[in-house]
């Protein structure tokens, strides 16, 4: 041993030969201030739960959308089946009937102007997309 022992109260760095107490992490001696280790529980809980609600809000958004790409495709795929003889302009709206024998059909004739069994009126968009009319004034 090639130095000489310091006191345990002293802070001394043998390698430096520093007295290195205020570089420390952790208190040195009994006036020095009480570290306490902070409170992480409350801010964990707060980040998870607005993580999860996040999460649960980005879910139903996507939820909704896909039940609405579902309902356009069950749309689309009614019409594309459906008997009709002409080519549909995109920006007109069409009628979807269906016969007694159960056979559907599209058509320009209103549901004011005929008396057949209807399944819904449709726009067709601009991506060629039938969307469903609601009401006749919406397009």
């Amino acid at each position: 041993m090639g130095y000489e022992k310091k006191p345990d109260n002293v802070v001394f760095d043998h390698g430096s030969q520093k007295y290195d107490a205020a570089l420390k992490p952790y208190a040195t001696n009994v006036g020095a201030p009480v570290i306490t280790a902070t409170d992480s529980i409350a801010w964990k809980n707060r980040s998870i739960n607005k993580v999860n609600h996040k999460v649960k809000t980005k879910y139903l958004e996507l939820k909704a959308e896909y039940e609405k790409m579902i309902h356009e495709f069950e749309y689309n795929q009614l019409i594309f089946s459906a008997k009709f003889s002409f080519e549909p302009i995109i920006g007109e709206v069409y009628h979807l009937y269906e016969r007694n024998n159960t056979e559907s059909f599209l058509s320009l004739i209103a549901p004011n102007q005929c008396n057949f069994n209807i399944l819904g009126s449709f726009y067709l968009n601009a991506d060629q997309i039938w969307e469903k009319v609601t009401s006749l004034d919406d397009k």
